[in-house]
């Protein structure tokens, strides 16, 4: 799963990813090969299974501290972008490539108003941001309907209506977007009883926009909430029914760096830090501190940053952790590391799934799974639960 970052100039989009991939943790294995320049590693944080378990771990792909699981996972800064990207202005095309790859998207909203439609600096709460919210919907809609309209003269002389809905998901397909997103966005728009020989160029944009809503889910990060003038605008931004985090990356950024530097305990997402015993702040560095606290921790309960990327992974696309072992007894691989490992599945993800994910060579030698906690054997269509410790038995020698 990739969660990427969309956003207009000067939102405080790249404030968010530094502060979010900032977090500078010692980590074995890393889950995948290769970081392109644009994509960093975050963190999802999470309570560990150690403590129900009763064990000591010895994460190699992820790290425990205090009982706080962190779990890396892959963070795409996709091009900032402005009215009209999905014909090209600006850096229109390279952001809508860049949202091929990802699953569901943190838009990142300047909450105070205070930079106009194209990011220009204005007077805060001169701006509306839910305009901002509402343009970057439209220019993805209007891209995927873009898609659709440039083969809609042979989509449309297609008969057979399955077919067309299968030429329709093939051409989407790299969009992340399956036969299921498909009937999904027909049902929402409205168009189940209507033949799409028959649609306008209204009903297709309504259809792009059902689609992207169910392929692409958006959460919104309204930044810059320590601002006077960002209070009012996320009330008016939580009473559009989407799921609205206050954010304020220069205060995690500032928190991030202060615990980097051993100055302060802070665990991301907390809603207090330490100060380090012996440390003499300087008059700078406290009046930092102190302004996190009083305007953004005691309003807000944290600085929503780490919240958007856990809420991104765990309600927007369903993620549950699951920690795969070789040894149901003592809960860990071959060579002792107790837990080992901690993957974040998507939400209906079955034993035989959570086998591939490991490795191809396990999911085709499949023969059955062990849940650890309660020493009992699961089907290879056996839904995975949160905190799940599971066993894969397989023909493979990986097993």
């Amino acid at each position: 799963m990739l969660v990427g970052l969309i956003g207009k100039p000067n939102t405080g989009k790249s404030s968010f990813f530094n502060a979010a991939t900032l977090l500078d943790v010692p980590v074995a294995n890393y889950p995948f090969t290769t970081i392109q320049p644009n994509v960093g590693v975050a963190y999802i944080v999470t309570k560990c299974v150690h403590q129900e378990l009763g064990v000591t771990d010895n994460p190699r792909n992820s790290l425990c501290v205090n009982g706080i699981r962190y779990i890396p996972v892959k963070l795409v800064d996709v091009a900032g972008l402005i009215p009209d990207a999905s014909k090209g202005l600006g850096l229109g095309n390279k952001f809508l490539d860049d949202l091929r790859r990802a699953d569901a998207l943190i838009h990142v909203v300047d909450a105070s108003g205070s930079t106009d439609k194209e990011g220009r600096v204005v007077e805060p709460g001169s701006h509306d941001p839910l305009e901002d919210v509402a343009f970057i919907e439209k220019e993805y809609d209007a891209w995927i309907a873009g898609i659709l309209k440039k083969d809609w003269d042979k989509i449309s002389h297609i008969q057979d209506q399955s077919k067309v809905r299968d030429v329709i998901v093939e051409k989407l397909a790299g969009l992340g977007m399956t036969a299921a997103d498909f009937g999904e966005a027909i049902r929402k728009a409205g168009l189940t009883q209507k033949k799409i020989q028959d649609w306008s160029d209204d009903d297709i944009f309504g259809f792009s926009s059902e689609l992207r809503k169910s392929a692409k889910p958006i959460l919104i990060a309204a930044n810059k909430c320590d601002l006077p003038a960002s209070r009012a605008n996320i009330e008016r931004l939580n009473k559009t029914g989407r799921l609205v985090i206050p954010v304020s990356a220069a205060a995690e950024m500032i928190l991030r760096k202060a615990a980097q530097k051993g100055v302060i305990e802070y665990v991301p997402g907390s809603s207090t830090f330490k100060v380090k015993e012996g440390i003499q702040l300087s008059a700078e560095q406290e009046r930092a501190l102190r302004f996190v606290e009083e305007s953004v921790l005691k309003k807000w309960g944290n600085t929503g940053v780490q919240q958007a990327l856990n809420d991104a992974y765990f309600k927007l696309l369903g993620g549950v952790v699951v920690y795969p072992v070789e040894d149901e007894n003592r809960y860990s691989d071959k060579n002792g590391n107790v837990l080992p490992d901690a993957y974040i599945v998507p939400r209906g993800s079955t034993a035989r799934d959570l086998a591939f994910k490991i490795h191809t060579e396990l999911g085709e030698g499949f023969l059955y799974a062990i849940d650890a906690k309660r020493k009992q054997r699961l089907g290879a269509d056996h839904i995975l639960k949160e905190d799940d410790v599971i066993k894969i038995v397989s023909t493979s020698r990986r097993a």
